[in-house]
């Protein structure tokens, strides 16, 4: 008998599988005062889901010069990490058993983010999830972030799944967006934006039903929880 065909879950990582928005929030505002800059509520709104180098021409200008970009972005993601060290992290609701139900299941996993791979690693370890996951895609994988599809693209090719095979797991509709460019199914989490246009949608992982992913990729709606 031939094996199954492979499956695979990718899921972004801040809104996602927790939520650091208060420490991004905290680090854009001290490191652009710094330059002698504002980093607005709104504005902050529009970085998620977005590359740091992006967040800045936005800020800064398209003459911004690229070293300065990677000094602040560097800066800014330093200052992060840091926080997030001191301050505690936990995994949002339903995340854990979620990740080890998939796991149970034969799905493959992976984190698809815009965030540094030393982001990723910091967190992954502070939650004690590293283990859940087969691979990485991190900004330094990729050239364009998203709603570009690559970030998706990348991990899936790092899985070996094809992208018909994959769920994305997302918050925000650049995501959601850039997964769906990439030909994947979509779940829309969380509150922060009101506009997730996914496949299916819900204010927190534990209301999924049980069936959720397997659905998906059979192309049928989910029944309920």
């Amino acid at each position: 008998m031939s094996s199954p065909a492979p499956r695979a879950v990718l899921w972004d990582m801040d809104g996602t599988l927790l939520d650091s928005a208060e420490y991004h929030w905290l680090s854009w505002q001290e490191v652009l005062a710094r330059e002698g800059h504002e980093m607005t509520r709104e504005r902050f709104a529009a970085t998620f889901g977005r590359r740091n180098d992006a967040v800045l021409r936005d800020l800064l200008g398209d003459d911004v010069l690229p070293d300065r970009v990677a000094r602040i972005a560097a800066a800014k993601e330093e200052r992060y990490r840091a926080l997030a060290r001191a301050g505690g992290i936990t995994p949002l609701p339903g995340v854990r058993p979620w990740l080890a139900r998939l796991r149970a299941e034969g799905w493959r996993l992976a984190v698809a983010s815009s965030a540094p791979r030393l982001n990723i690693a910091t967190i992954l370890e502070a939650l004690d999830m590293a283990t859940f996951f087969d691979a990485v895609a991190a900004d330094e994988d990729v050239e364009r972030g998203k709603p570009d599809p690559q970030v998706f693209l990348t991990a899936a090719a790092k899985l070996d799944v094809p992208p018909e095979r994959c769920v994305v797991v997302e918050d925000a509709p650049a995501g959601i967006e850039g997964a769906r460019r990439a030909g994947m199914r979509t779940i829309g989490v969380g509150t922060s934006h009101a506009d997730l246009e996914a496949d299916i949608v819900v204010r927190s992982l534990d209301e999924l039903p049980v069936d959720a992913f397997d659905r998906l990729l059979a192309g049928q709606p989910a029944s309920s929880p």
